[in-house]
């Protein structure tokens, strides 16, 4: 009998699973395979939050496969030798997976690849994780982008060239041991993701739920409601394609369906500047796949010259949302809380790190690395780089958030502020970006205490400002 392998990683998903569609239609048996193997990733192993959510995602999977007639077989270990050992227990003969593009994993493919066809063995990989892989798509000089725009405008029209491929009827499993997903340990140590389940559902089911929400609720003010904490008016995808449950694909085929039905014109407007988010992340994985080494260095090399002089203090208040300054604190509560930030909200945060405190970008790469649901290692290493200023289509570096200004703007009756900095929600609006402006009595009217019932801000906005724009004018030249 014709026995397959497909190997998963983070394409946690039937549909539109190009490697899984094509090793389905010709073999008689079919060994879906997902291994553990946190050390192949070193040294970015998957932080915490992100292994909470594999560990849900692999549970919806496995009953998806269930459900379908097929089984979930999981594994930890060294890829290569689950791989042989999985062939030998069923006598396959070939082995299907699809692309991924960080430097560890492009050199543990290719190593088992080579390895794998010198035994014999048939191998095959797939691209499901991007419109277009990071090779394909070049400057007219023949090289890599490194500004955004150009990068998108290039793209723009290929994209949705590429439908989805259906979900295919799954060939019976060979008889195996399955293993067991909790026998990977995936759950975080600290119990703080407890409450993780009450805003995400992992899967390819939650994913679709989301992406029809946003159709549904959101599309139409994308452009202005992307902006806005306060509001829900994001797609709130990112996890979802981090991990495979939905490919981009998937997303191009629903939301050109959704703005082109009945002449929606604003729609069609209102969707480009969606699809444009997702191209942004087809831009971090192809920096990342022709700049490898921005994972530890600045793109921009005057950037390894720079003086960072941030301190402990200052990062562990950041960390735990008690800088004073309120915007932050409820973002940094937000992604202790749920996982997840909003966008508009980590280049707030990420500014004042690095920019007013001056720690250094790879710091709160790292938190986020740990803490976030979404973590993908090309949006965080692009996102980190392009707030401080060192990386591609970066921030000028003069640009520098006032978080103050910031929050008057994007949250401007202090929903979001009221929400996770529970301890000014009686605040008037006037003053509540800014607690430390507001006169004693609406303080004591507010059962506000500065320094003791919410921090004095860590930071003086303006001069440290001015102590950034010194440092970075030492580099410009």
């Amino acid at each position: 009998m014709t026995t397959r392998i497909v190997w998963l990683r983070r394409d946690l998903r039937l549909a539109d699973n190009p490697a899984l569609h094509r090793a389905a239609q010709s073999a008689e048996r079919l060994l879906v395979l997902y291994i553990h193997a946190p050390d192949e990733d070193a040294p970015w192993t998957a932080g915490a939050a992100s292994q909470w959510w594999l560990h849900h995602s692999l549970q919806a999977l496995s009953r998806q496969l269930d459900d379908a007639g097929s089984q979930l077989v999981v594994r930890r270990g060294d890829s290569l030798d689950v791989i042989r050992q999985c062939l030998q227990a069923t006598g396959a003969n070939s082995v299907y997976w699809n692309r991924l593009y960080t430097p560890m994993a492009r050199t543990r493919d290719r190593n088992i690849k080579d390895a794998l066809r010198a035994d014999g063995v048939e191998v095959r990989s797939f691209n499901a994780a991007l419109l277009n892989e990071p090779w394909t798509v070049e400057t007219k000089s023949g090289g890599p982008y490194r500004v955004f725009t150009p990068f998108w405008k290039s793209i723009r029209e290929q994209v949705g060239a590429v439908p989805p491929c259906p979900t295919p009827a799954l060939p019976p499993a060979p008889e195996i041991d399955t293993g067991s997903i909790d026998s990977l340990q995936l759950h975080p140590r600290l119990n703080w993701a407890d409450g993780f389940g009450a805003h995400w559902t992992p899967g390819s089911a939650g994913a679709e739920q989301r992406l029809q929400r946003f159709l549904q609720h959101a599309l139409d003010d994308y452009d202005e409601g992307r902006n806005r904490p306060d509001l829900d008016a994001t797609s709130g995808l990112s996890p979802h394609l981090h991990f495979g449950e939905i490919g981009p694909r998937q997303v191009v085929a629903a939301v050109d369906a959704a703005s082109s039905d009945d002449g929606r014109t604003r729609s069609a407007q209102q969707a480009d500047k969606f699809l444009s988010e997702i191209a942004w992340r087809e831009f971090a994985h192809h920096l990342l796949f022709h700049y490898p080494e921005t994972l530890d260095q600045p793109l921009n090399p005057r950037f390894r010259g720079f003086e960072w002089a941030g301190r402990d203090t200052d990062l562990n208040a950041w960390q735990q949302g008690q800088t004073g300054i309120p915007i932050v604190d409820a973002g940094m509560r937000q992604l202790w809380q749920t996982g997840w930030m909003h966008n508009r909200v980590r280049m707030i945060v990420g500014s004042l790190l690095t920019k007013n405190l001056r720690h250094h970008w790879q710091t709160g790469a790292r938190w986020f690395w740990d803490t976030l649901v979404d973590a993908d290692l090309a949006n965080n290493t692009l996102g980190w780089q392009w707030i401080a200023g060192c990386g591609a289509d970066a921030a000028p570096y003069f640009r520098i958030f006032n978080p103050v200004s910031q929050g008057e703007k994007f949250d401007p009756k202090g929903h979001y502020v009221r929400r996770f900095v529970p301890e000014l929600s009686k605040l008037p609006d006037r003053h509540i970006h800014a607690p430390w402006t507001a006169p004693d009595h609406l303080l004591r009217r507010a059962g506000v205490r500065i320094g003791k019932d919410y921090p004095q801000p860590i930071v003086d906005l303006k001069s440290s400002r001015q102590a950034a724009l010194a440092a970075y004018d030492k580099i410009k030249g």
